[in-house]
């Protein structure tokens, strides 16, 4: 499988690693990234040989989130074109989180926006000590809207509400406290943690496990085509706003937008 922004091995047991390799941009989530996730996530689904995906990130970022050409491309775009590139993230969440094989998160660091979105389609997450994490969308005036149903489906609504508003960092004890990771580990031990969450797996049937990931998501929320359609038309209605105009703007001239307070040093 040859990529430009992943690397994906799969070892004789059948766990395939799934790397983000954009370590440079702290492996945000550029246009071409986010189309060969989706297609990786087909091929994996496929591949009756892998029994298990283990996600993770090059260097010391798990995925910062949006990639800033990316984000700047989405400023030129017009309304529909925003929202076909929205949709093409919101189809790869849905593709990694419909994958009939366990999906695991190594977060081996900082997780902002898409990153948490990436999070929140796993089965289970270990992050490295010291991560932070974050839903900024709205530092943009913009909303988390093309992850909000993956997020608010892991951590709950009232956990959703508190940080996707107010867009604070929060750390890893925390992260687990929301449920977003399920451990925490000195990064010495991640590889041995990674290697404990998996162990189980290879005890249960794939066809069997399949099935369950498909009831537990039948028992939620259904994430269908209405749904992503009202995150989409919501994230582009968003994006016209002054309040979206002024915050992408101050966010790329290294300035403070126009409703952070004069004396705020945050």
């Amino acid at each position: 499988m040859n990529f430009e922004t992943i690397s994906v091995s799969v070892d004789r047991r059948g766990v395939a690693a799934l790397t983000l390799r954009r370590h440079a941009q702290h492996n945000a989530l550029s246009g071409l990234m986010i189309r060969e996730l989706t297609a990786v996530a087909g091929l994996l689904g496929d591949d009756r040989a892998v029994r298990v995906v283990v996600l993770t990130g090059e260097g010391e970022s798990f995925c910062a989130g949006g990639d800033l050409n990316w984000m700047k491309e989405q400023i030129a775009a017009t309304r529909e074109e925003r929202i076909a590139e929205a949709r093409r993230l919101a189809l790869m969440l849905k593709a990694l989180r419909d994958l009939p094989k366990p999906l695991i998160a190594r977060v081996n660091g900082q997780a902002y926006g898409g990153g948490v979105g990436l999070i929140s389609v796993c089965d289970a997450a270990i992050a490295v000590e010291g991560s932070r994490f974050g839903l900024t969308e709205t530092r943009l005036g913009l909303i988390p809207a093309t992850i909000s149903p993956y997020v608010a489906a892991r951590i709950g609504p009232a956990a959703f509400l508190r940080f996707a508003t107010s867009a604070r960092l929060f750390d890893t004890p925390t992260a687990r406290d929301i449920g977003l990771v399920s451990g925490i580990v000195a990064a010495d031990g991640l590889d041995a943690a990674i290697e404990t969450e998996i162990a189980p797996y290879f005890a249960a049937s794939p066809e069997a496990i399949a099935a369950t990931k498909s009831l537990a998501h039948a028992l939620a929320l259904p994430i269908d085509d209405k749904l992503i359609e009202m995150t989409l038309t919501r994230l582009a209605d968003t994006w016209e706003t002054p309040a979206a105009a002024d915050g992408i703007a101050a966010f790329l001239e290294k300035r403070k937008p126009g409703w952070v307070p004069v004396e705020s040093g945050k």
